[in-house]
């Protein structure tokens, strides 16, 4: 039996806790779909033990009845055969069932004995994209500290470090990522992100189609700027195909019209920030003209969109994953702050603000310290940034011998064998650990390396309140996660099972003077009754200025949550720079800028003369999902998209099987031929390409790893963070 062939116990059928109406052998219950971050607001129904049906929560404060595909596919989870129910070792070339006492008492034996003969160094940890979908995020950070290792990676350099590295450059906070005040703007332009798809990101606003049309019913205006006509393109005004990697030079092509037809906000400039100077001579030379044919747009669209951003009674730039992929990604970022703020747009109604969740941490975000350059990789190449190194040094760390180099690597959620551009060096790397431990419901790409896996309950045998998710919602809100099914007896939540990593790894004194009561401190520090401190001291709660405050079962007996209502200014409040004014000019950024605006135009490398981008589907997110077959058809599938004129100047039809090269690797997959792509430009979707993995049936799904055409070296040259969004590709007949 070979290393994914785990022998999985059946399903166990549970009566839900949760509150909920029953009727005729029925019950439905109050609970959300946590797969992205928008946590949008659904009923389950139970019927006879299974999930019958699954539909948006009217009643929801902020999602309204709204949910995507991805919302009915939680019952497909919860019943997957192939999810794992109980801790399993691997014995051999297999895998099997172990108590979780025993999982634990070895685990911790072995991590302790790793440390102590190569210290800390030797130990690694990797946080993934579905820890920041619940509470369990802040016991995998309470575990990386028990670690007490540098060698600490997640999700975040891959999809998000760019945004956090220029708010703290800009406001001096990572967590100070401006929201995107969709409800009340009049002007949006989305730049590199597909709302229509994610429901947003960083700016989370579930049923993000009924905003924006809410925007053009109200009389404004939606700007889109992407390569790909994407789905929230087609429900735009206008469609700006931009070229990939373009994106620094459009906005500071738009700055320098700004600046120089005088249509700049000069009060709120004066009164907000410091580095005018510098800006205003860092874009002098970047005219409309200057720029059009590195930005992929005519100078005349530049100048449109400057001005029309500019005359707008309220107007928001907001830029996501597209931007962040790409070696500028962080001086993108950076000039749609700049962008914001100089048209007035900080801090006010219908632009870009700050929000107030329960929990404070944009205010308290101030006297955490982010790390920055503390520590490197031992190459030198990439510094510490948030307290961890960019997830594409993780390989490196592993597989390089010599003092520091990672013995034994714990796993939280996530996939990154198949999410990181690493030349398959992962794979290699994570076969080869002394110990390897994933927190994980499946057998995937990853975790099939491991020592041990230690699954969570299902999301729907959880109860849950989101701390992350709120901080960036487009309106203040807080909603209650219920159970839909009580857990097995013997399960255990992911917080449960971090707490109990994080007790195997404390000292030896105080790990013996624990042990007696060691589960029983555990269960008090639960994830409720930490929510219920942070409503008890947060800006909602009766300890602040004598309210009377949001209490824990006024919030698990509302319908769907609480409206705490719009995002208000507080700039004053919440920015942290030494100066107290927004950084609008850090020399580092101008420097780098202006050396771009140095160089040529991007030029084909070689017979490489296509740019690929990623591409994402409304029923997939990341590699989840594929093995639930309702989620797996119609449009869902890995192809190549490119426009009409580059798959004839290339003899390729509809349907054909390509093969995509580039200088790192190819990939085979079917041709998808569409205008919706820009001409001299690819898309492929990210997440495929399953193989010998415990998903029986995304294993047998065509479709191939789009990251093994990426370069891990072609990175952001401030986070590390992977540039998948414009590599040059070839593409000719398989």
């Amino acid at each position: 039996m070979s290393a994914i062939d785990v022998p999985l116990p059946r399903v166990r059928n549970q009566t839900g806790a949760a509150p909920g109406t029953t009727h005729s052998g029925q019950c439905t219950h109050i609970s959300q779909c946590t797969l992205c971050e928008a946590h949008c607001g659904i009923h389950v129904t139970v019927t006879d033990g299974k999930v019958s049906r699954i539909e948006g929560n009217p009643d929801d404060v902020f999602s309204k009845g709204y949910i995507c595909p991805k919302a009915t596919a939680m019952g497909g989870l919860h019943h997957d055969p192939d999810r794992l129910r109980t801790p399993m070792r691997r014995v051999g070339d297999r895998f099997e069932p172990v108590s979780w006492d025993e999982a634990f008492a070895e685990i911790g034996t072995r991590l302790r004995r790793i440390r102590k003969e190569h210290g800390a160094r030797a130990l690694g940890m990797y946080l993934g994209n579905p820890a920041a979908h619940s509470s369990g995020a802040f016991y995998g950070l309470m575990l990386r500290l028990a670690l007490m290792t540098p060698n600490f990676f997640s999700a975040s350099s891959i999809d998000q470090m760019p945004h956090e590295y220029a708010a703290w450059r800009v406001f001096g906070s990572n967590m100070l990522v401006p929201i995107t005040d969709i409800d009340r703007t009049q002007r949006l332009v989305i730049i590199g992100a597909n709302p229509a798809v994610s429901n947003g990101s960083l700016s989370v606003m579930p049923g993000a189609k009924r905003r924006i049309k809410a925007i053009r019913d109200r009389g404004g205006a939606v700007v889109v700027i992407d390569p790909r006509r994407t789905e929230t393109a087609r429900l735009a005004d206008q469609h700006v195909a931009v070229r990939p990697g373009g994106d620094v030079y459009l906005l500071l092509g738009m700055l320098h019209v700004l600046v120089a037809e005088n249509l700049c906000d000069r009060a709120a400039i004066a009164e907000q920030t410091s580095g005018w100077d510098r800006l205003t001579a860092l874009v002098a030379g970047a005219t409309p003209e200057a720029v059009a044919e590195r930005a992929g747009v005519d100078a005349d669209t530049i100048r449109t969109l400057a001005r029309d951003h500019a005359a707008a009674e309220s107007a928001a730039v907001y830029a996501r994953i597209g931007i962040c992929q790409q070696e500028t990604g962080t001086l993108v970022s950076w000039l749609v702050m700049v962008l914001n703020t100089v048209t007035g747009n900080l801090d006010r109604a219908g632009g870009t603000m700050f929000s107030t969740p329960f929990a404070d941490l944009p205010r308290a975000a101030r006297y955490v310290p982010v790390g920055h350059a503390a520590w490197s990789d031992r190459s030198g190449r990439y510094r510490s940034f948030r307290a961890e190194l960019p997830a594409v040094a993780m390989a490196d760390e592993i597989l390089t011998p010599g003092q520091g180099q990672i013995r034994a690597m714990i796993t939280y959620a996530g996939n990154p064998v198949s999410s990181i551009p690493q030349k398959g060096r992962l794979d290699q790397a994570l076969a080869g650990l002394d110990l390897y431990v994933a927190v994980d419901m499946y057998v995937t790409e990853t975790t099939r390396h491991a020592d041990f896996i230690l699954p969570p309950v299902s999301p729907l045998e959880r109860e849950d309140v989101a701390l992350l998710t709120t901080i960036f919602s487009v309106r203040n809100n807080i909603r209650f996660q219920h159970r839909s099914f009580d857990p097995p007896a013997a399960a255990l939540e992911d917080w449960e099972i971090l707490s109990r990593l994080t007790a195997e790894l404390l000292p030896a004194p105080l790990r013996q003077l624990l042990a007696p009561v060691r589960n029983r401190l555990i269960a008090f520090a639960n994830p409720l009754r930490m929510t219920a401190l942070a409503l008890l001291t947060g800006p909602y709660g009766r300890l602040r200025k004598g309210r009377k405050g949001i209490t824990m079962r006024q919030l698990k007996a509302s319908a769907g949550g609480l409206d705490l209502g719009a995002l208000q200014p507080r700039l004053a409040k919440v920015i942290a720079t030494e100066d107290r004014l927004v950084t609008l000019a850090p020399d580092e950024f101008v420097e780098a800028a202006a050396a771009y605006l140095r160089k040529p135009a991007d030029a084909a490398e070689g017979h490489y003369d296509l740019q690929l981008i990623g591409r994402r589907q409304l029923r997939s997110n990341n590699s989840w999902l594929h093995n639930v077959p309702t989620m797996t058809g119609g449009n869902n599938k890995c192809t190549v998209l490119m426009h009409p004129d580059d798959a004839r100047a290339r003899g390729l039809s509809q349907g054909a099987a390509v093969r995509v090269t580039s200088a790192v690797g190819e990939i085979e997959v079917p041709l998808d031929i569409s205008d919706d792509i820009r001409r001299g430009t690819v898309a492929v979707p990210h997440g495929w390409g399953h193989r010998d993995t415990g998903w029986r049936h995304a294993n047998t799904l065509p479709g191939a790893n789009v990251n093994t055409l990426h370069d891990p070296h072609r990175v952001d040259a401030f986070t590390g963070t992977a540039a998948v969004n414009n590599t040059w590709v070839a593409v000719t007949g398989a």
